[in-house]
Formats: C-alpha cells, structure tokens, sequence
C-alpha cells in the first residue's frame, strides 16, 4: 500500500527544519507551558491523595520532569529503533492516578509504611513497562487490527477526553467548584481573555508571533490574574535547592497483585500511544501508513516502554506520548524535532530544580483553561482527518459512530458498565480504552467490501456503494 501522507501547508517548520535559537527556544517554551502543570499533576494528586510526605511528593514531582526531559531526548533524537523521530513529547501517563491512588490506598489500609506503597508501586510500574516493550516489536504485525481508522478514532477520543479537563480549568477547576467560585465572571473572564490572545495571535502573519500566541496568551492571562489575587505562591515554600535523581531511592518491592492491575494499563497505554503518534506524524506531514509510518510507530512505543523503565527507576510515575503537544503543533505551525531537543534539556534543568518547576503550578486553572480548550480541540480535530483519511465508507461509519457512542457515553457515565467483573470494568470505564477497543473489535468483525480490500481511498457516498 502506498504511503499516505498529508501536506497543509500550515507548518512553519517542517519536521527536519533546523529554526534559529530565539524562535526554537519560543517553540519549546511553548510546549512547556502546555504540558507542565498537567505533567507535575499527577505525582501532586497521588501524593495528596495517599497522604504522602511533602519530601516524598516533592522528590516525585522532580523525577517526573527528569525523566520526561530524558523520554523526550530519545523520542526526538531516535537511536537505532528507539524512538519515533517526531515532535513527540513525553510526560506522565494521567491513566496511572486513579490506578496508582486505589492500589496505594489498599496497601495504606492494611498498615504499610509509606515508603513500603512507593517502593511496591514504583517497582510494580518497573516491571510493567516492559509490557510496552514488548508490545513494539510485534506492532508491524497488527496492520489488519490498528489501521488508521482505529488510530483515528483513539485520538479522537483523547482530544475529546481532554476537551473536559480543559473546560473544568476555564471555569476555575476543581479547587473553585469546592469553594462555589466555580464559573463565575472572574474565571469566565480571564478564561476568554486568553482564548482570545491565543486566537488573535494565531492568526498573525508573522510567524515568531504566530509561534508564541499560546505562550503570550498565557503570560497575559497570568499577569491578569495576578494583579486579580488568584495567583496562589504557596507552592513554592519548603523546597529543597536541587533535587539529585536516586536509582530506588524508596528501594524495589514487588506484588503480583497490583501488577495486574498496573499492567492491564500499560497495555492500554499502548493504544494511546498509537493514537498520539499517528496524530504526531499527521500534523508533521508524515505519512500515516507504509514503512515509515510503522518504523515511526515502533519506535515511538519502545521509547514509551523504556521511558517507563528509566522513570520507575528513578522514581517518577510511568510515562507515555503527550497528546497535548499536538495541539500545540497545529497552533504554533512548529513540528521541528530539534526543538523537543531543547524542551528535554529544559526539563532536565527544571526537574534538578523543583523551585522552578514548581513555579509553574502556581498558573491559575482558568489560564491554563483558556488556552488548553482550543488545543485540546486541535487534537479532536486531527483524530477526523485520520479517520477521514481512510476513506468514511458504511463500514468506517459503523465503526467510528459505535465506537464514538460507547467511548463518549462512558465519559457521560462510567459506571454503565460497573455489573462487569473489575478485570472487564477497568478496561471499559476509561473513554479512550472503551472507544479503542470498540473499533478494534468491529474492525476485525465487520466484513470489508472489494473495494475496501485493495486500499484506502477518498471519501465514498452510500450511492458509491450501492453501485459496486
């Protein structure tokens, strides 16, 4: 089959381009802002939510940043068949919270010390990367099960997952519904104000301000904030001066147990990192099918797998591809990899430094909210053009509506399916897994037609068909 590949003319630097250090160094900026609060988030929730020490917390937090600066290094740089090439940026895998917090929360109750729930959970996450690992070399071989219909309806479903977390953070986030501030004109309006700079700046001709419209909308939407009083510095107090990364520190402890659970997940997480790679090489315009495509693939999740390995080592949370960083892609016109090398050596720098690192937590949620919306969105859209790429034939139809359906509707209610046993529930109640697997199940099920078996083509009409 003959490589597809899509050119739309919106990229300022394609994907080799080599941009001058001022406008790289706005680009990487750019995707740092996209993506730090929600890749320090995790350990924070985590730690928060099982109790933790502020040390231990805060050790987690930098780990985090470390290893997702060294993720992102072999990601871009590509070294043998480890990485994917791409503007792939890594970062802590959000689907490990709820997993990690009710394993943790287990062990708590039945008296564990807590370096004891670190260490067990840390080594249960060392041994499941190597899940992921595995999972990339026989990629190549699941032509027939991930095509990009299936791929596109997984990123579809992770810029619509997202499109929530982003329109709770524009009406002031979880802390502000707790305190009734929820949605009120202050959110709202600070919300819309970076929405709209993020918009204006966008549509500029220049590219230098077409490429920091994210990053300029949310240094505006801070400074208003902070002349507001919604800028909370309180994070920044008690933290140590630098932060020196300790192979198990917490030690090694292993369950087999949790490491069920854990690793149900990272094989889910491979499915993801199929959509966000696919999504990657899409707004890159790289090809999404043919032998690049699957070099690109395989590589991406075996730098998944071994990021994972290096991160539970060292004592961050697993890690997987960002899908935010798509958005960001599309809205900055930036796909350059050489750029991801400076955002992995920032995080590096940053994750040595928690003071700074943390700096970025203090961003207020309707900031974040006002510019994550519209990327987040991005990536809905780009998970379309997968899909339509393929060809929306009946087939593809029936496919992509269930699959949307059963993937939003668990979104709407995940205890729909809570009747089914936890090894079944823990598969269904996340909207990416329960959208992915919907598609992969009817794409292997439902019957292809002649046509459908020599390729993908172009858009097909029901009178198309009925022609054939």
């Amino acid at each position: 089959m003959s490589d597809i590949q899509h050119s739309t003319g919106d990229l300022i630097y394609q994907l080799e381009d080599k941009p001058p250090f001022y406008q790289a160094l706005v680009g990487a900026v750019t995707h740092l802002l996209a993506i730090f609060v929600p890749m320090v988030a995790p350990a924070l929730i985590v730690g928060t939510a099982l109790g933790l020490s502020t040390e231990i917390t805060s050790y987690l937090v930098s780990m985090a940043m470390i290893a997702s600066g060294v993720g992102t290094w072999l990601q871009v740089n590509r070294y043998g068949p480890v990485g994917s090439g791409l503007l792939s940026i890594q970062s802590v895998n959000f689907s490990f919270v709820t997993v990690m917090i009710a394993l943790g929360s287990a062990m708590k109750s039945d008296g564990l010390h807590e370096e004891l729930i670190v260490s067990t959970l840390l080594g249960v996450s060392f041994v499941g990367a190597f899940l992921v690992v595995g999972a990339s070399f026989i990629l190549p071989y699941l032509r027939r099960v991930i095509t990009p219909t299936v791929s596109g309806v997984v990123v579809l479903m992770i810029g619509l997952s997202l499109i929530k977390v982003g329109i709770i953070d524009f009406g002031g986030g979880f802390a502000a519904k707790s305190a009734g501030t929820y949605g009120n004109y202050q959110n709202i309006g600070v919300g819309l104000l970076v929405l709209l700079v993020v918009i204006g700046f966008n549509c500029c001709k220049s590219a230098l301000l077409r490429m920091g419209g994210i990053a300029i909308g949310l240094i505006v939407g801070y400074i208003v904030a902070l002349c507001l009083g919604m800028v909370d510095f309180s994070p920044l107090q008690n933290l140590p001066v630098i932060t020196v990364p300790i192979p198990f520190k917490y030690g090694f402890t292993f369950d087999m147990h949790a490491f069920l659970v854990a690793g149900t997940i990272y094989l889910l997480s491979v499915l993801e990192a199929v959509g966000d790679i696919t999504a990657t090489a899409m707004v890159s315009n790289r090809p999404i099918e043919g032998e690049e495509y699957n070099a690109r693939l395989s590589g991406g999740v075996l730098a998944d797998g071994l990021v994972s390995v290096i991160a539970a080592a060292l004592g961050s949370l697993p890690l997987t591809t960002f899908a935010q960083n798509n958005g960001v892609i599309q809205m900055t016109g930036v796909a350059s990899r050489h750029v991801g090398k400076l955002i992995a050596i920032i995080l590096v720098i940053l994750g040595l430094f928690p003071v700074i690192g943390r700096f970025f937590t203090t961003i207020p949620a309707p900031v974040l909210g006002g510019a994550m919306t519209l990327m987040f969105s991005m990536i809905a859209i780009a998970g379309i053009r997968i899909i339509i790429s393929n060809g929306l034939r009946r087939r593809e139809t029936i496919i992509v509506a269930t699959s949307l359906g059963l993937g939003l509707g668990v979104s709407y209610d995940p205890d729909v399916f809570r009747v089914l046993p936890d090894s079944l529930y823990v598969l269904v109640e996340n909207p990416i897994c329960a959208g992915g697997l919907t598609a992969i199940i009817l794409n292997l099920l439902l019957p292809m037609g002649k046509k459908e078996t020599q390729g993908a083509g172009a858009i097909r009409t029901a009178a198309d068909e009925e022609a054939e």
